[in-house]
């Protein structure tokens, strides 16, 4: 696929197509073009949620985050929502009172839309950090938006949420809970400043199952801990990340008290699958990436050391670049491993790329051939795995190699 002017073409690791996303009762949605973003694209989504819609979110920890993640962290304690507005092209960051006030503006718009509180409406923001959110944009085109809102436009949807996103981004699933079917859609863009830290940097799901907002709220923390908190594009952790999961309770399944319940097993597994997907994706759209990139670690003194080590490596600028020369430099993951200050055992570490051991013992393996390892490191899916021999702690994260194309992007970001 070509780039329009002024985009970088589509990532070599994108999916083929985006998914055919089925209608879940009680989700409509629609996408325009409000003059937000600094190029001539649809900017901005509103969503449309049946009343009785349930709500449960994760948002970043930043010290800087976002007007709108104030708002919708806030919002999210009352559980139940009505509608949700996202705007590209401004992320609402580090605005001041009037950052505030344009979201409350936003929301107060909406909430005439569909005659609700303005605390059941939620609200996202995504790009440009310091700059005035003209919300008087927003807020003129909500009617038109009102007036088009369909239950199919789901890639629309992911369109108009893309920043420096070269393709949009998408995932569905079928579960059961009991013996009812349910269905399961998700959105999200993301393609720099991400190392997600309760969240990912926006992402939105959706499902038609009856769940009450602390079951929801639940299954939704335990999913994001195992899927947007174990990548990273480049260590910088966003101050727009938001997570929303919404619940229509359209598909009428027996209620659901407690989030350990049996028949929620299905419900579980496929939520976790959906969000890993689109976790994946946003990996595989990392600005200037060329390589996706599995790193597992085990023998860790817990999970959570392991994950530590695990990100060390991910995060290694000097790792990234040798996987994207192609460079089976093992001693740089040796590198990441030590000065990721968990406990490992030196004499006992062992590493393994694409299957082939090339460090055992403190050293390299005996009679150890590179051949294999330059020739998995030439391919697109990268996998590196690492033993640190001192417990049963284990982890998994992604991450994408660090080619000059990611400078290229955010070295004129703004222009």
């Amino acid at each position: 696929m070509n780039a329009k002017p002024n985009q970088p073409p589509t990532s070599p690791l994108a999916p083929a197509s985006f998914p055919r996303m089925p209608v879940i009762e009680g989700v409509a949605l629609a996408s325009g073009s409000c003059g937000i973003a600094k190029s001539v694209r649809s900017d901005v989504l509103l969503v449309e949620l049946k009343a009785g819609t349930t709500v449960a979110g994760t948002f970043t920890r930043s010290l800087t985050a976002s007007a709108p993640v104030k708002w919708s962290k806030k919002a999210a304690r009352g559980g139940q929502a009505r509608g949700l507005i996202v705007n590209s092209g401004n992320a609402n960051t580090y605005t001041g009172p009037a950052g505030m006030q344009a979201v409350e503006r936003t929301v107060e718009a909406a909430a005439d839309q569909f005659a609700c509180r303005p605390s059941r409406i939620f609200v996202a923001s995504t790009g440009v950090i310091g700059q005035p959110l003209a919300y008087e944009k927003i807020v003129g085109a909500l009617p038109g938006l009102r007036d088009n809102l369909s239950p199919t436009a789901w890639d629309a949807a992911a369109k108009a949420i893309m920043t420096t996103d070269t393709f949009p981004k998408g995932a569905t699933r079928r579960a059961r809970i009991g013996r009812v079917e349910v269905t399961l859609n998700g959105i999200a863009k993301g393609s720099g400043m991400i190392a997600p830290d309760l969240a990912t940097m926006l992402a939105f799901a959706f499902t038609d199952a009856t769940l009450p907002a602390a079951v929801l709220q639940a299954l939704l923390s335990r999913a994001v801990d195992k899927s947007f908190n174990c990548i990273t594009v480049d260590s910088d952790t966003s101050t727009s990340d938001t997570v929303l999961l919404f619940a229509t309770g359209a598909a009428g399944n027996p209620a659901v008290e407690d989030a350990g319940d049996d028949t929620l097993a299905d419900f579980k597994a496929k939520l976790d699958d959906l969000l890993l997907d689109l976790a994946h994706q946003i990996v595989r759209d990392g600005e200037g990436a060329s390589k996706f990139v599995t790193v597992a670690v085990t023998g860790a003194q817990s999970d959570k050391s392991a994950h530590r080590i695990a990100m060390a490596i991910a995060n290694s600028p000097l790792v990234k670049t040798a996987i994207a020369g192609a460079d089976a430099n093992w001693g740089r993951i040796v590198m990441a491993v030590g000065k990721a200050g968990e406990k490992a055992a030196i004499d006992r570490l062992e590493i393994n790329i694409g299957g082939h051991p090339v460090a055992s013992g403190g050293g390299p393996v005996p009679g150890y051939d590179e051949t294999p390892v330059a020739r998995h490191m030439k391919g697109q899916d990268i996998a590196i795995s690492v033993d640190v021999g001192v417990g049963d702690g284990a982890a998994t994260v992604w991450t994408c190699d660090l080619t000059h194309g990611y400078i290229d992007i955010n070295a004129d970001y703004r222009s």
